[in-house]
């Protein structure tokens, strides 16, 4: 399943890049928990894992490392 990175978490001022906003479709509850990666164009995986709900669609995601900023509309694969 894919699904596409739509914001960091944060404030106006401050980002945590650790903490992903993810839009994805389907059953929301039974992705809680289940493991996501991201890899770069150079071919760097960075793996996390799927946290909470964020609202109705979309889920809030923690990673080991913190992406960069070109990670934002990129896709991540959730396993």
């Amino acid at each position: 399943m894919d699904a596409n990175i739509s914001a960091f978490r944060g404030s106006k001022r401050v980002r945590y890049m650790r903490y992903a906003i993810l839009a994805v479709t389907g059953d929301l509850k039974s992705l809680i928990g289940k493991k996501v990666s991201w890899t770069s164009p150079g071919k760097v995986v960075i793996n996390g894992k799927i946290t909470g709900l964020h609202g109705k669609k979309s889920v809030k995601a923690y990673f080991e490392r913190g992406l960069p900023g070109q990670a934002l509309g990129t896709k991540v694969v959730v396993a």
